[in-house]
């Protein structure tokens, strides 16, 4: 089941400008100031797992931890009904990206 685009709308009016999303195979991947931290599948939003994103999450709810697609690594889930505290989500968010390496910078195209 692919996830509705209104369902990543949502998700990013509560984020604010800093968070965008691509469309990826009928499902979503979520960017903090383009550095992939989430991939909305299923209508539900998987966060890369790093210590510093579980800290913040386990405020809220129980870590509950899964894959966003079958042969992927597992990811913190978090369904909707915990989106609509904006603030601790973005925190959840922030925390996770700054956790991560920064993206390595792409190879220019080459045309002929």
């Amino acid at each position: 089941m692919a996830t509705d685009t209104a369902t990543a709308l949502y998700l990013l009016d509560q984020l604010g400008a800093r968070f965008g999303t691509k469309r990826m195979f009928g499902e979503y991947c979520l960017y903090r100031d383009g550095s992939p931290v989430a991939l909305l599948c299923d209508d539900t939003l998987f966060v890369k797992d790093t210590s510093a994103g579980r800290a913040v999450l386990v405020e809220m709810i129980a870590v509950d931890l899964g894959p966003p697609y079958p042969g992927a690594k597992p990811h913190l889930r978090i369904t909707p009904d915990s989106w609509d505290d904006s603030g601790w989500l973005r925190r959840v968010l922030d925390a996770t990206a700054l956790a991560l390496p920064p993206p390595k910078p792409r190879r220019p195209r080459i045309t002929r």
